[in-house]
């Protein structure tokens, strides 16, 4: 084992602590300008992003990498805000379709830029080697906390995915 500069150990942690404060502040920022989490936005951008402006569940759960589970608590507290509806399927009456409202519509757009955008906006504009080479520290780190197998979304967030205010 090397020897380790431990000015290099409080680099990294405070490079840590960074993004997480980063993403706490952003949530603060996003409740407090359009009253959402930040997976309920996500959930509004993906709807919105539809031609028909409606998402199935199941849908959004795929797009979202979460359970449809997950994707109902998020949905139910939309739709008790009135950003969201849920009206059955004209093709298949067994499926529910989730429709974006004109409260959800203004929401979406009163919504600061989400902390994921602004991230991927500047991933892309990496080189291919430093995309690959930030990807393999980032997973790299995740494993050093042993949270390489914990199940997550692309939205950054530091609660439960549903916003209920559990944290885990």
């Amino acid at each position: 084992m090397s020897e380790t500069d431990p000015d290099r150990v409080d680099e990294s942690l405070i490079a840590l602590r960074r993004i997480l404060r980063a993403t706490e502040q952003y949530e603060r920022d996003l409740a407090s300008a359009a009253g959402l989490s930040p997976a309920q936005l996500r959930v509004l951008q993906i709807i919105a992003g539809q031609t028909d402006k409606t998402a199935t569940p199941k849908a959004l759960a795929q797009r979202m990498g979460v359970t449809q589970a997950t994707v109902t608590s998020v949905v139910d507290k939309l739709v008790a805000r009135g950003h969201v509806r849920r009206v059955p399927s004209e093709t298949d009456r067994r499926q529910t379709n989730v429709i974006l409202t004109v409260t959800g519509r203004s929401a979406l757009e009163e919504a600061p830029d989400a902390l994921q955008q602004r991230y991927v906006r500047e991933f892309v504009q990496l080189a291919d080697w430093e995309q690959a080479q930030l990807v393999a520290s980032l997973e790299r780190v995740a494993g050093m906390l042993d949270a390489h197998l914990i199940d997550a979304s692309p939205v950054l967030t530091v609660g439960e995915i549903d916003g209920a205010g559990k944290r885990k």
